[in-house]
């Protein structure tokens, strides 16, 4: 899993198709940390959800779940960044967290008020889900499908793999650790989270292909011992990884909204 929110989206989608126990997503969503605490973003959004504001209470993720059968539609998992909001309800304080986080989910029908949810570190072992009101639930007029989710991050990755084989590159004399053993590190740490039985081999597929691929480009930015010769094969360099990021994005959404839809 990619993110507190991804685990969520799948794991309640399972959990309202009737696939997954309360007590699964309890559990998946300990491997982010074992403390959750719930808080409203505003007093009209306690008093909707019988939650307490200001403040928080630490009565985790079975409120999590009661929200969103409340609710009774999808859950959609949004991964933004400054400069891609798709999926997005525009001038919202949910939006505006969720940028600022990288991530958030949407529950509700598209089209119609909903519920917003964005996950913050309040320590080692403390995780503090905000719960947001939706005057609109956004949907995503660029949404894809789980197969041609698939087909992109692999053809990405190929695409990858040729152009950066290409360019040139210069030691920088800054000693970097073996980034296969970093990767297989990286990977490893991905391998605590679990994912509920009834995914499908594709959706494993598209989350396995999907975390490889962050894995790599994580390690090649942190770690590089060798940089870019000009500025202009710099700049080729990050437009490529910043459109392997939008296809690792993509796809992440795509793998956890197929399962909410299917639900």
């Amino acid at each position: 899993m990619s993110s507190p929110s991804a685990t969520l989206t799948v794991w309640a989608a399972s959990w309202l198709a009737g696939d997954a126990a309360p007590d699964d997503v309890i559990d998946a969503l300990a491997a982010w940390a074992p403390m959750h605490l719930i808080g409203a973003a505003d007093a009209e959004t306690a008093v909707r959800h019988d939650l307490e504001w200001p403040g928080v209470t630490a009565s985790g993720v079975p409120t999590l779940l009661r929200i969103a059968r409340s609710e009774a539609a999808e859950v959609r998992l949004v991964l933004p960044t400054a400069g891609d909001v798709r999926g997005l309800p525009t001038g919202t304080e949910f939006a505006r967290a969720a940028i600022a986080t990288g991530e958030g989910i949407q529950i509700g029908a598209v089209g119609k008020p909903g519920v917003g949810l964005v996950p913050s570190k309040e320590g080692p072992d403390v995780l503090r889900w905000t719960v947001f009101s939706i005057p609109t639930v956004a949907g995503s007029a660029e949404s894809i499908g789980l197969r041609e989710a698939e087909y992109e991050l692999r053809q990405a990755v190929r695409d990858a793999a040729e152009v950066l084989g290409g360019l040139p590159a210069v030691a920088t004399g800054i000693p970097g650790n073996d980034a296969r053993t970093l990767v297989a590190e990286a990977l490893q740490a991905q391998a605590g989270h679990r994912w509920p039985s009834t995914l499908s081999p594709r959706h494993l597929q598209v989350i396995d292909t999907a975390d490889n691929v962050a894995a790599i480009l994580t390690v090649a930015a942190s770690v590089s011992t060798n940089q870019a010769p000009s500025v202009s094969t710099a700049q080729r360099r990050d437009d490529l990884l910043r459109r392997l990021w939008d296809v690792v994005r993509t796809a992440r959404v795509a793998s956890a909204n197929s399962v909410s839809i299917r639900a």
